[in-house]
């Protein structure tokens, strides 16, 4: 595996969350990266490499593959015309995919669409890899477009202290558009927040006489981020509630997201190989515990810090 160089992961940002939903909230570590010194960032380090670690792809449902490492995913939608690429972990992890992806029997070159849930350097690092092998077009949603073209400098939490190498977005996709290949659709739905331009994708996927309402849910996690005086950005606490009303009315079955920890990965898979039945991935009762326990904990934050600068609540009208 190749070094991860500038990405230094610390442990002491860990945030701890419901382990039914997720045993350990692996994308808060950003924070501590911002206070690693130039030569520390050279080194590869554990948290890093463990994120990274390779799992076996293998088939989630119908047409829906999982092709990402242990805990930055990566969601292959195949199709006869072509197929589409959800997130592309590190840029390290990006020879994974493309392994993974012949693993199963498919083409790196027949990758048509490559989709991001939301431009930070374990979901964007290997785009630009994966779009060169594949040749295919990028879409992004507009509050990230700008981000990904500057390879993560620019970010409004995290400057231009994570960057990942740069990668042309073709195509711009709106609230609640849909991309078609085939006979696949994907429909995007903004949920931001996380990043100004977090996605989330849902999908309907037909295994044998049954057909799940996917959902691939972006990160709705508020980090260390500013939500009273001085916003991280402006606007960003309208955000969130916007986010928490989408995800609450989207229909789910098939619940995953950008972490694996999110929804609980390794397990399902390992129930999954032992060809537990039903489906372990339809879990729409952890989808549910999902969104609440992340609605809350940004409710949490933000009424902390309106107690910590004496802002009162607002009262409901």
């Amino acid at each position: 595996m190749r070094s991860f160089g500038r990405r230094t992961l610390r442990n002491s940002e860990r945030e701890a969350v419901p382990r039914r939903i997720v045993p350990v909230k692996y994308s808060s570590h950003f924070i501590a990266l911002l206070a690693t010194t130039s030569s520390a960032v050279c080194q590869g380090d554990p948290q890093s490499r463990e994120m990274n670690q390779p799992v076996p792809p293998f088939r989630i449902a119908g047409n829906l593959y999982y092709v990402g490492a242990k805990e930055v995913c990566s969601f292959l939608i195949t199709t006869p015309q072509g197929h589409m690429l959800l997130d592309g972990g590190f840029a390290e992890t990006a020879p994974q995919i493309e392994r993974n992806i012949a693993q199963l029997g498919f083409k790196i070159e027949d990758v048509k669409i490559l989709l991001n849930s939301h431009a930070h350097l374990d979901h964007a690092g290997g785009l630009a890899e994966l779009k060169q092998k594949s040749g295919a077009k990028l879409i992004a949603s507009a509050g990230d477009a700008e981000l990904l073209r500057n390879g993560g400098r620019g970010d409004f939490r995290f400057g231009d202290t994570l960057p990942f190498p740069v990668v042309g977005v073709d195509q711009i996709i709106g609230d609640s558009e849909s991309i078609e290949l085939g006979d696949q659709k994907l429909t995007a739905w903004l949920t931001p927040g996380h990043t100004r331009g977090n996605t989330t994708w849902t999908a309907k996927i037909s295994d044998g006489a049954k057909t799940y309402d996917v959902v691939f849910a972006g990160s709705p996690t508020a980090l260390d981020y500013q939500l009273v005086g001085k916003e991280s950005y402006p606007g960003i606490v309208v955000d969130f509630e916007k986010t928490f009303a989408v995800l609450k009315r989207l229909p789910c079955d098939i619940f995953v997201s950008d972490h694996g920890t999110f929804f609980g990965f390794l397990k399902k898979r390992e129930r999954l190989m032992r060809g537990e039945n039903p489906n372990p991935f339809v879990d729409p009762d952890g989808y549910k515990r999902f969104v609440t326990h992340f609605e809350k904990e940004f409710h949490d934050k933000l009424e902390l810090q309106r107690k910590a600068v004496g802002s009162p609540t607002p009262t409901p009208e």
